[in-house]
Order: structure tokens, then C-alpha cells, then sequence
């Protein structure tokens, strides 16, 4: 009997690990072995998340990829990872680091290298940006910051509802190591883009996505020019930054699962 593969799910900033629970049902139709742990510190459940911020506080990529890679090497093999956002992010380092099989990376944050820097992505982190101490906290969105980073292409009620039943506070600290990245040398949002073992890569992006715009996914991909493993790009022109949790998530997912038939996988 074979061993289902492993698919680990990783989600971004101000969305909790449950609003996967839709593509984990999916994936295990489909025959895969799907987890969504969340990141260092995160509650259960999304009313805890949003009582205990103080516990989401202060950790950093270095230490979601850490958390990441300790919940990998208890899996028996090297698994699938799909992220979004942030986990997009934290995806492609794992890759690099040859501890996935794998990567699907959708509307994923910027990595070390990539320059645009669109004014939609300036106002969607603007929660964040406007206190420097917002470093060592956890900050949530309203609703109505919440429609214009994620929702902006779905109904309002639509993006209303999804905000109450996914959305958590999000450390600021990641996003602040991200807009620093190009000035630090040793920056945790660098990615071994020129490895030349790791498995194949998806990048999805989000023709209307405010908070990582196209433009920023092309420059991703450009980065992967100097290695020769298999990097493609998947656009969706008609989606923002909510694609992986809105009433079209099936023909997300279902891109990335044709995609990762075709590898072999």
C-alpha cells in the first residue's frame, strides 16, 4: 500500500491555520496526507488568537522557519508545502533548504532581492508600518483594512464574512525583517534562489492582489533565474489577496493540484 504524501499548508499574516480546513478536505480526497500547523505561538482556535495576541507576538521568519522545519522532520518523509503570503515566504526557504519536495507559493511576501515595492502593498501594511513598536507586537486589521488587503475583489459582505470567521492578529516583526531585507546582508527573507537540486516551484499570483502585487511575484520569479529546477507562474488577473480562502478558492487549488500532477507528484 503506498504512504499517502505528506502536504503541509502554511498560512500568512492575520489569517489563522483553520482557514485551510477547505483544502484539507480536498487534498485528502485527493489521496495526499494534508496538515495545517500554525506558526510559533498561535492558539487553537481563532477566538483564542484573538484573546491572546501577546502569545502571536515578536517571532520572526527565522523562527516560523524553524517551527516549520522541526514539524517536517517529524513527518517520516519530505512532504509538499503550499503557503500563502507570508507562508509563500516561508515555503520557498524550506525548498531552498531541500526539506520539501516540493512548493506551491501563492501571492507569496517578497523575498531578499525582489525591488518593487507597489504603493497598494504600502497601504495594506500601513496597520503595521505606522508604529515602529509594532516590531515586537501582534496588530490586527478592521474590516474595512481587511477589504482592501485581502477582499478588494470579492462582494463586501463576502470579504465582511471571511474577516469574522479567519482573521487573527499578525506579528509585525516579519514584516518589518521583509522591508529591510535589500539593506541586510544576513536577512531571514533571503531564499537559496540558485539552488539547483530543489524540487519544483509554483508561484501563484493575484491579478488585483493589493498587499503582494503582481509585479512583485514577476520580480520573484526573476529570481530564480540562475537555477535550473523547475520554477513556473500560475496568474489569476481577476483575484486578490483573499484567492486561497474566497468563494473561488476550488479553482486555486485545483490549479496547484494539476500542477503538481504534472511533476510527478
Amino acid at each position: 500500500m503506498t504512504t499517502p504524501t505528506p502536504v503541509v499548508l502554511i498560512h500568512g499574516l492575520w489569517l489563522h491555520a483553520t482557514s485551510w480546513n477547505p483544502w484539507i478536505e480536498l487534498l485528502s480526497a485527493q489521496g495526499y496526507a494534508p496538515i495545517a500547523p500554525g506558526w510559533p505561538g498561535d492558539p487553537d482556535t481563532v477566538a483564542e488568537a484573538r484573546e491572546n495576541p501577546e502569545s502571536i507576538a515578536d517571532h520572526g521568519i527565522d523562527d516560523v522557519v524553524e517551527h516549520y522545519a522541526q514539524i517536517i522532520g517529524g513527518l517520516g518523509s519530505a512532504p509538499i508545502l503550499i503557503g500563502h503570503s507570508f507562508g509563500g515566504m516561508i515555503a520557498q526557504k524550506l525548498l531552498g533548504q531541500d526539506l520539501a519536495r516540493a512548493a506551491v507559493a501563492i501571492d507569496a511576501a517578497q523575498i531578499k532581492g525582489v525591488l518593487p515595492l507597489p504603493l497598494s502593498a504600502l497601504r495594506a501594511t500601513l496597520p503595521v508600518f505606522r508604529n515602529p513598536a509594532n516590531r515586537h507586537r501582534a496588530v490586527s486589521l478592521t474590516a474595512e483594512q481587511f477589504r482592501f488587503a485581502f477582499g478588494n475583489a470579492i462582494g463586501e459582505d463576502e470579504s465582511d464574512a471571511l474577516y469574522e470567521q479567519w482573521t487573527i492578529p499578525a506579528p509585525g516583526k516579519p514584516l518589518f525583517e521583509a522591508a529591510a531585507a535589500n539593506f541586510d546582508p544576513h536577512s531571514p527573507a533571503k531564499v537559496d534562489t540558485a539552488n539547483q537540486s530543489r524540487g519544483p516551484l509554483l508561484l501563484m499570483t493575484g491579478g488585483k492582489d493589493h498587499t503582494v502585487p503582481e509585479a512583485v511575484t514577476r520580480a520573484t520569479l526573476k529570481q530564480y533565474r540562475h537555477s535550473e529546477a523547475v520554477t513556473d507562474l500560475v496568474e489569476f488577473p481577476d483575484r486578490g489577496h483573499s484567492l486561497t480562502i474566497d468563494s473561488g478558492w476550488r479553482e486555486v487549488a485545483g490549479a496547484a493540484l494539476g500542477w503538481l500532477r504534472r511533476q510527478g507528484l
